[in-house]
Parts: structure tokens; sequence; C-alpha cells
């Protein structure tokens, strides 16, 4: 069933989430990996109203812990909006007077769309790991289906996301080249460094070795809290800076006022991984966390296409880049090799490096400057 989208589903900055379910077998989705699945569901919410000639709508896509939450709120009691409620909205860098903004969550997650945790319609039971590998390819594909098959939409205007949701709108851009007039590609890569596929497996280690992960087979039961928690606080780590550590803890003791000689937790900055690792368990799924970090550490757009430069030789969009100068999880270097590629495969590219002492979450921060920036660039592209 198509939907013919008109004014957003939200009423008073309350935003009801909607879902599109395709690819029934025997028309499941082929992914990467050569493997099938379906049906699928996929998790959606949208923002402003679509213009008469369908010509203003722009897909957010998330990073790895978010979700299609991005703006308002799910209810009056709410304690927080979505993940970038202060990008997106009216007057806002995504503004909603002007856009029809669309956000999902990707396949393999773990917030109504199709993933680890969702039932198998084969077994009646929690895919768990009998659930395929996904790629951000396979994520992209999967979004492709709501936009067009479902929404109707004839082109997307802006496809926008930092960090994974930068990896996915780069391939939006090279995968789709006649359907994206623009990316912008927030605290991004196109390609993980050995650093952060480390990192990665690190984080994955700490899941599969928590005792109460049992192969994945943990649905219904005890879930594997500690391991969750220990892997949300090493990938948190690289989301921040020496600086921005420093500045929002020192070496400041939590509650003591000199060292207590033991292995409890005394400094600030140990509650405060601990925190939000025992956050993070309350709303994310263990088997997600490794599903979603292998798609990142797959991600090689160069390698997919023969070369960066050959992969931005399909594409038609005109790209916004944006680093931060304190990230070192996708330092600047990074981000210069991709705007490099694409003025050599003669593409429309901005480029800025903004200096935040943020770290990689400046993207998620900095909303100041980049609401300049962003307004500035969606106003020069051209439909």
């Amino acid at each position: 069933m198509t939907k013919e989208p008109a004014d957003t589903a939200v009423k008073n900055n309350i935003v009801i989430p909607e879902d599109y379910e395709f690819a029934y077998p025997p028309s499941e989705m082929v992914l990467e990996s050569g493997k099938k699945l379906g049906p699928i569901n996929i998790r959606y919410e949208t923002y402003g109203r679509l213009n008469k000639d369908k010509s203003n709508a722009i897909l957010i896509v998330h990073a790895f812990s978010g979700d299609a939450h991005a703006a308002g709120y799910h209810s009056e009691d709410d304690k927080s909006p979505g993940w970038w409620d202060n990008m997106i909205g009216p007057g806002k860098a995504f503004d909603t007077s002007k856009y029809y903004i669309i956000c999902s969550n990707v396949i393999g997650g773990c917030q109504g769309s199709t993933g680890p945790a969702s039932i198998n319609p084969e077994t009646g039971k929690p895919y768990g790991l009998s659930f395929p590998v996904v790629t951000i390819s396979d994520m992209v594909k999967a979004q492709y289906r709501l936009v067009f098959e479902h929404l109707r939409l004839p082109f997307l205007y802006a496809v926008a996301g930092g960090s994974m949701g930068g990896m996915q709108a780069l391939e939006w851009s090279v995968a789709y080249p006649d359907f994206v007039k623009s990316a912008l590609i927030l605290a991004s890569t196109a390609r993980i460094t050995a650093q952060g596929i480390a990192f990665d497996a690190v984080g994955r280690n700490a899941i599969v070795s928590d005792p109460r992960w049992q192969n994945g087979d943990y649905y219904g039961k005890k879930i594997p809290a500690r391991g969750l928690s220990i892997a949300r606080m090493v990938g948190h780590i690289t989301y921040l800076s020496d600086e921005s550590m420093g500045m929002k803890f020192g070496r400041r003791l939590q509650t003591r006022q000199k060292y207590g000689y033991d292995f409890t937790d005394e400094f600030e900055v140990e509650s405060y991984l601990h925190h939000q690792g025992d956050k993070f368990v309350e709303r994310f799924d263990a088997n997600s966390y490794l599903y979603i970090t292998k798609a990142m550490d797959y991600f090689d757009l160069g390698a997919k296409y023969g070369s960066l430069p050959q992969a931005f030789s399909r594409a038609k969009a005109k790209y916004l880049v944006v680093s931060f100068s304190s990230d070192w999880l996708y330092p600047p270097y990074q981000s210069k090799e991709m705007v490099f590629a694409m003025i050599k495969s003669g593409r429309d590219v901005s480029y800025i490096e903004l200096n935040s002492p943020y770290g990689h979450d400046s993207f998620l921060l900095e909303t100041t400057r980049q609401k300049k920036i962003i307004k500035s660039f969606l106003e020069s592209v051209n439909v």
C-alpha cells in the first residue's frame, strides 16, 4: 500500500511514528551478501508539509545509535525530544516551514525497523543471529523502497546525516544519482580506518563475552547488559575529545576529597561513562550493536566502485561536507579525501572545517554555526 504524503503527522510538536512493510515472500529484498530478507518493516517519522510538485523532501539519515525519532515528542510526558530536534523545525537548519523532512530507522536496528530482535516469520521467534548481516548499502536500499515506492516521491531535495548517517548519504548519492539533488555529509567518512574497526571490535567482543549473550539467543531472558554497557562506554569515548573531557571532568573526584586507594569509581569521568552505558542498555539491543557496527566496518565507498573518484563520477548531487577539528574518530583529513575525490570527479562541493572542542559529537552540539551553513547550502540547491 502506498501513501500520498501531505501534512506531517505532527500536532503541537507531538509526532506519530509510522510503519511501512514490504518485501513479502517470494519477493524478498536481496541483500548485498546475496541473502534475502522479507518481510521488512521500516519505522519512520515525517515533519513539515510536502509541496504540490513534491520537490521539497529531505531525508535525514541517523547515526549509529539514532533512530527515526529525529524531532518533536512522542507524547506530552516525554522528557526529551528527538535526537536532532535543535536542527529540525520551523526556522531551524532543516526548516519545516520550507521542507518536508523524513527520518527512518535503519534495518538491523532496534527502534521499529526489522532487525535481529524482530520475529522471524519462519520460526515465530526473534531472529537473533539468524538475521542476515546487512550493510550500509542494504540500509539505503530499504530507504529507497520507503521513499519512492511508499511515499512516491520523484526525487529527494537532499539527503543529510552525520557519522554513520553521512555514510548513508554518500551511498544514496552514488547508488541513486538521479534521485538525489544534494547531499550533506557531516563528521563522516567514505571508509572506516583500522582504528575505527578496532574500536568496533572491542565493543562487539564485550557483548559476546557476556555470559548472558548466549550466542544471541537472550530474548525473553536476562539481557547481556554488562557487555552492552561496556561496549557503549568504549564507543562513547570515541565521540568525545581530550579537550572536551578535560573541560567537563578534568581529574575531579566524584564524591571523595582524596583517593580511596581501591577500585571503586572515584573520578567523575568514570561515573559519567557508567551512566552512559546504563542509559544505553535501556533503549538499545545488544545484537543490533553487533550488526550495525559490522555494517559500518564494511563500508568502503572507494573499494566498492574502484576508487573514490570513480564512485563520485556516478553522482549528480551537489555536496556539502563538514568536518570538526577535534573529531578524532573521523578526523578532517578523511573529509578532505572525499572532497578532493569529488573535485577530481567534477562534482559541485562545498567544504568547511569547524573549530570545535567537542570531538565527533560536534555535529550534534554545534547547532548554531551549522544552522547558518546548512540553510545557506540548501537555498543554493537547484531542482
